[in-house]
């Protein structure tokens, strides 16, 4: 592979590895294990494996490694460790390193998943967490200690679409020798350069743009060579959460024309936010891309675009909320983002339900509130539904 090549063609190529057929689209390698020549053979693998020489499907497989290998090239990454789903990568990337006694700081705003993870899960095997308003530098300073272990945000939270500063946070994390993790979901490997700003390690949700059309679960670990192969791989490879080996394929499919669809959907997603703002159904509008946002300055300069994402606060609560969504005709009411078609979802009920009504306020996530992952479909259309589901 060149190390000239652009990230679209990085996409389509990296990391390939042909069988002796010549195959054009990548083999699926349906094995759960390998054989050995020998018993020596055998004994020397378990020892020490080769870059093409496998032990079991949970350890490594030729299909999974070169979904990796893509991942990492476009990332700019050193390595990577697919995983069954995005919420393997998170919770593996934070379990792998922490121990009862470490500290973490973390941004509140964030899925309801992620959130589960930081606060039911590591603090009950005793690991410390302090959350912060993760666009509130003097926060992040004041809480990460010499002893802080792991910071961990999302770029661009969930739903509410706040803009953390990475390099900002980065700078303060690494000055007391913390290891960032960022997820990296709504900001998409097209638009990321989370490691040219500092992060140490991204964590993705393949099932969101990386498939981006509903087929799949997936999740992947990016960050050194050392952090992935010593922290992260015994971890994950013990504990179960590893990529099979079809969704790595239909992962590198998704990769091929990832750039054309993320594209394409963020230039819709910015056309419909200018075309519903200032509607008088909608108490925000709310979208990285628009002069409005409140990090707009930061969005272009730390992504160039504003992403797929936008999330529209209906000034009626609940009631204008659901009367909207089931007007929608265009779009699907779901859960999944990043997909191909465009879906609607009210994360006070959904997603981010299990938080009670008082971190639901604080994260700024009323109940009129409703994230819509925008799809492929003609943007003259998509107004159109928006525009008549909201009263015209």
């Amino acid at each position: 592979m060149s190390n000239d090549w652009q990230d679209r063609t990085r996409a389509v190529h990296a990391g390939t590895r042909r069988s002796q057929y010549g195959e054009v689209s990548e083999a699926i390698h349906l094995t759960q294990g390998f054989v050995y020549d020998s018993a020596e053979h055998a004994e020397a693998r378990f020892i020490e494996s080769g870059p093409d020489e496998f032990i079991y499907a949970r350890y490594g497989n030729p299909t999974v490694a070169m979904f990796e290998d893509r991942i990492a090239s476009l990332e700019g990454a050193e390595a990577a460790f697919a995983t069954a789903s995005g919420m393997a990568a998170v919770s593996g990337a934070l379990t792998s390193m922490l121990k009862a006694g470490d500290h973490v700081v973390s941004a509140r705003a964030l899925f309801g998943s992620c959130l589960y993870v930081l606060e039911d899960i590591l603090t009950r095997f005793g690991v410390e967490v302090t959350f912060v308003d993760g666009t509130d530098l003097a926060a992040w300073k004041a809480a990460i200690r010499d002893d802080t272990t792991a910071v961990f945000f999302e770029s661009v939270a969930n739903p509410t679409l706040e803009v953390i500063d990475i390099k900002a946070v980065c700078d303060l994390a690494h000055a007391k020798g913390a290891t960032v993790i960022i997820d990296n979901v709504f900001a998409t490997p097209v638009f990321s350069r989370a490691f040219e700003q500092g992060a140490d390690v991204v964590v993705y949700s393949a099932t969101k743009h990386i498939d981006g059309q509903g087929r799949a679960l997936g999740g992947v670990i990016l960050g050194s060579e050392d952090f992935i192969r010593k922290t992260v791989e015994p971890y994950m490879k013990h504990t179960g959460g590893s990529m099979s080996p079809f969704t790595a394929w239909v992962m590198l499919k998704g990769l091929e024309t990832m750039s054309l669809r993320v594209n394409a959907q963020a230039a819709s997603a910015l056309a419909l936010a200018q075309a519903v703002e200032g509607h008088e159904s909608l108490a925000r509008t709310i979208y990285p891309g628009l002069t409005s946002h409140p990090q707009h300055a930061l969005t272009e300069r730390q992504m160039g675009q504003g992403g797929t994402v936008l999330s529209l606060d209906l000034a009626g609560g609940k009631p204008a909320a659901f009367a909207f969504l089931n007007a929608i005709q265009v779009g699907l009411i779901s859960n999944n983002l990043g997909d191909a078609k465009t879906i609607l979802t009210h994360p006070a009920t959904t997603t981010h339900q299990r938080l009670s009504a008082q971190q639901r306020v604080d994260l700024g996530i009323t109940d009129g509130l409703v994230r819509i992952s925008v799809g492929l479909e003609d943007i003259s259309d998509l107004k159109a539904d928006i525009l008549q589901a909201l009263g015209g």
